[in-house]
C-alpha cells in the first residue's frame, strides 16, 4: 500500500481508500461523537475532497433522531460540503487538485432515466443516492456525511463554487438555498412576483434572500412580531404577524407564491386565502403529517398547494452562480466539531441565526 498526501492511500493498481475521522451517531437518537472509518476506494469517476466547512440542517436533527423511521446507523451526517480537491480518478475532466468544490444532499443517481436526463437527479426514478443515510449504488455500503475530515464524490455531483464567495458561509446553500432557489424558479419568480415566506429561519431567511435576489416583492409571515426587524434587514417589504386577524383579511388575495418553511405539523387553511386567483402553496420545511386543510380556498380561488424537495445536479450550480452574482450568502454562526451536540439542542429551541457551519479544521485526528 502506498500513501500519498492528505490521508489518500493507494496501490500498484491505482486503488486508493482513504482512512478518516468524523462525528456519528451509532444509533437512533444518540449524542454525536468521534468515529473513525474509511472512504471508499478512488473510482475512475470519483473526486477526493477534504471537508473545510460543513453546514448544520435540521434534517440532520431529524435523521440522527430517525424522526422520518429511514436513519441507517451508525451515521455520520452533513449534506452541506464544502472542501478542497485532493485527488482525483482517472477519468475526471471538471476538477484538479486544489480545487474548491461543494457537495449537497445528493452523491449519485441511475443518470439513465427520464428524471436524470432531465436534470433533475433529486427525483432520480430508482432512488437517488443521499449524501448520508444511503447505500452506494455500486457497493451497497453505507454512504457517510460532512461531518468528517474527507469526502469522495462521483464527479457529475461535484459543485464549483464563484471565487467572490465566503467559503465560510457558502454551505448552506447546499441545501437551505437550494431548497427555497428550486420553487422560485419553478415558480417562475422575477421581477413584479409577489412572494410570501411562512416562518424566518434556515430556509425562510434563504427564501427571503433569494426572492429579493431575482426582483420580487417579499412579505414574511411570522406568529409574532419578534422577527420583524430581521425580515426588514434581510431585505423583505413587508412584514405580516399570522395571529392579526384583521391584517391576514386585507392580505387576501395579496401573493402569487407562498414558501411554506415551518418544520412542523401545521393548519395551511389560514395562508390559502392570501394566495391569488391560481397561485401555490408550496411546502419546503415540513415532512409529514399536517393539520386537517379546508379545501374551500383552494376550490374557490383554484388554489393550489405543493411539496418541493431539492434541486438538480444543475440546477444547484445555477444557485451557487447566482448567489455568486448578486453576493447572496445565508447569516451563519461558525461553530468547532465538538460543539455540535449543543448546536442541535439549540438549533430545537431555534437558538442560532439563522445556520449554524462547522469549522472542519477543529476536527483534528
Amino acid at each position: 500500500m502506498l500513501t500519498g498526501k492528505d490521508g489518500v492511500s493507494g496501490n500498484e493498481n491505482n486503488e486508493r481508500t482513504m482512512k478518516t475521522i468524523g462525528y456519528a451517531a451509532q444509533s437512533a437518537g444518540d449524542k454525536l461523537e468521534p468515529y473513525h472509518f474509511e472512504r471508499r476506494e478512488l473510482r475512475p469517476n470519483d473526486v477526493a475532497i477534504e471537508i473545510l466547512y460543513c453546514g448544520v440542517c435540521h434534517s440532520d436533527l431529524h435523521q440522527v433522531r430517525n424522526d422520518w423511521g429511514i436513519g441507517l446507523f451508525p451515521m455520520v451526517p452533513g449534506h452541506e460540503i464544502v472542501g478542497k480537491v485532493i485527488a482525483v480518478g482517472d477519468e475526471v475532466t471538471l476538477y484538479k487538485e486544489g480545487d474548491k468544490v461543494a457537495v449537497g444532499c445528493m452523491v449519485d443517481s441511475c443518470q439513465e432515466c427520464d428524471q436524470c436526463h432531465g436534470g433533475e437527479e433529486q427525483y432520480c426514478r430508482e432512488g437517488m443516492t443521499p449524501t448520508y443515510a444511503g447505500n452506494d449504488r455500486i457497493t451497497e455500503e453505507l454512504t457517510q456525511g460532512g461531518y468528517s475530515k474527507h469526502v469522495v464524490v462521483r464527479e457529475e455531483f461535484v459543485l464549483s463554487i464563484p471565487d467572490n464567495l465566503d467559503l465560510s458561509r457558502v454551505a448552506p446553500l447546499l441545501c437551505a438555498g437550494i431548497t427555497t432557489y428550486s420553487p422560485l424558479r419553478t415558480w417562475h419568480v422575477g421581477p413584479g412576483s409577489r412572494v410570501a415566506v411562512i416562518g424566518l429561519g434556515g430556509l425562510g431567511h434563504m427564501a427571503v434572500k433569494l426572492a429579493v435576489g431575482m426582483g420580487a416583492e417579499v412579505t414574511v409571515i411570522g406568529r409574532t412580531d419578534s422577527k420583524r426587524e430581521d425580515a426588514m434587514e434581510l431585505g423583505a417589504d413587508a412584514y405580516l404577524i399570522s395571529s392579526d386577524e384583521t391584517a391576514m383579511q386585507v392580505a387576501e388575495a395579496g401573493f402569487d407564491l407562498i414558501i411554506d418553511t415551518v418544520p412542523v405539523k401545521h393548519d395551511l387553511t389560514p395562508y390559502l386565502s392570501l394566495l391569488d386567483i391560481d397561485g401555490s402553496l408550496v411546502i419546503v420545511g415540513q415532512i409529514g403529517p399536517l393539520d386537517e386543510t379546508n379545501t374551500m380556498p383552494m376550490i374557490f380561488g383554484r388554489r393550489r398547494v405543493a411539496g418541493s424537495l431539492i434541486g438538480g445536479i444543475a440546477e444547484t450550480q445555477e444557485l451557487l452562480n447566482f448567489c455568486g452574482r448578486k453576493n447572496i450568502l445565508p447569516e451563519c454562526e461558525i461553530i468547532k466539531m465538538d460543539e455540535i451536540n449543543e448546536a442541535f439542542d439549540r438549533m430545537e429551541r431555534s437558538d442560532v441565526r439563522y445556520r449554524f457551519v462547522i469549522d472542519m479544521s477543529s476536527l483534528e485526528g
